[in-house]
């Protein structure tokens, strides 16, 4: 195990930390267990608590242009309350549950691009002072992955996935970000759609699925987005028939706007679905216009269908870790509240 010793507030010859999580990969909604290795340094320090944070790269558009943040999601307390001795070596479990909402990283072991990791911060002697960023990886629960893997049949690529500030309007979203999990259409649909957006905003019970569609303009008419919104059980994900489900979700959210010059939150009702709508500044959807903004290609490559379904590819060996460098650094100099500030 490598310690990682703090340097700020306690001083070159405090104590140490190493946090180590007990498996390869997690997933939304379950169990995330590991130890605080805590290493004392050269005298004793009381340790008043040990607290995990949750910290994720998201991207906000502001008036100005687009921003790249950091932003804690989630923290938890994990330990604390004990004198740890000078040189003393001490190990600290801990299971905590991830939010059902925490964006997935990875499909099938490969990379979509999102990176986002655990941070430990110790309180000592009345002093806080945070550790490294440990990466995160997190899989997709079952029927999320029966869900990519049916887009990925129906002839949809991988395009980019990242974290965007705000909130989608008609959702019970409980983050402050969204993920959003950019695909592109199959032949048949290239001629209407530019591109689709998939959300998973999933709680305990059940799981919304938010699609946006780019739609290309015609020769008189400029494009537009539309949206719908479909909730889905976790119960009976490998019974379903994916591929007919999500094949029925593009074609209602082609039709339902085909005819629409401009999308409106309160169009035509769908039965088996919903309108949604999208809010950069996190105002709770205010939004009424339908336009919003678009990340360019990201960190993903197309690789055939197949058993992989999705699965993707990265560009450049070292991307993963340089974008956890750099979560790292914007919380350089963050407040004693553990909120996260744009880079």
């Amino acid at each position: 195990m490598v310690f990682k010793r703090l340097l700020g507030s306690l001083g070159v010859g405090g104590p140490a930390v190493d946090t180590v999580l007990d498996h390869g990969t997690a997933a939304p909604g379950r169990p995330l267990t590991g130890h605080v290795h805590l290493k004392g340094g050269d005298v004793g320090f009381d340790i008043e608590h040990i607290t995990l944070e949750l910290v994720a790269r998201v991207e906000a558009e502001t008036h100005d242009g687009e921003h790249v943040g950091a932003v804690v999601f989630d923290r938890f307390t994990v330990g604390g309350g004990f004198r740890l001795a000078q040189g003393e070596q001490r190990s600290i479990p801990f299971s905590v549950t991830l939010p059902w909402e925490t964006p997935i990283t990875e499909l099938h072991g490969q990379s979509l691009g999102v990176v986002f990791g655990v941070r430990t911060e110790l309180a000592v002697d009345g002093a806080k002072d945070k550790g490294d960023l440990d990466p995160l990886y997190v899989r997709p629960l079952p029927v999320q992955e029966a869900i990519l893997e049916a887009f990925g049949q129906l002839g949809y690529g991988f395009k980019s996935a990242d974290l965007e500030l705000g909130r989608i309007g008609g959702t019970g979203q409980q983050l402050p970000f969204y993920q959003e999990i950019e695909l592109t259409p199959p032949p048949q649909y290239a001629h209407a759609i530019s591109e689709i957006e998939l959300t998973f905003l999933a709680n305990p019970g059940e799981m919304e699925v938010v699609l946006e569609a780019d739609k290309r303009g015609g020769l008189y008419s400029g494009g537009h987005d539309a949206l719908n919104r479909h909730v889905v059980s976790h119960e009976g994900a490998a019974r379903r028939d994916w591929n007919a489900v999500v094949g029925s979700w593009i074609s209602q959210l082609v039709e339902h706007h085909a005819s629409h010059g401009t999308h409106s939150p309160q169009g035509h009702h769908d039965p088996h679905g919903s309108h949604a709508h999208k809010d950069h500044h996190g105002h709770g959807g205010d939004d009424q216009s339908g336009g919003h903004h678009r990340s360019g290609p990201g960190m993903g490559t197309v690789v055939a269908g197949g058993a992989a379904g999705l699965a993707v590819g990265v560009v450049g060996g070292m991307v993963a870790a340089e974008v956890v460098d750099e979560i790292g650094d914007a919380f350089e100099g963050d407040g004693e509240d553990g909120e996260g500030e744009e880079a």
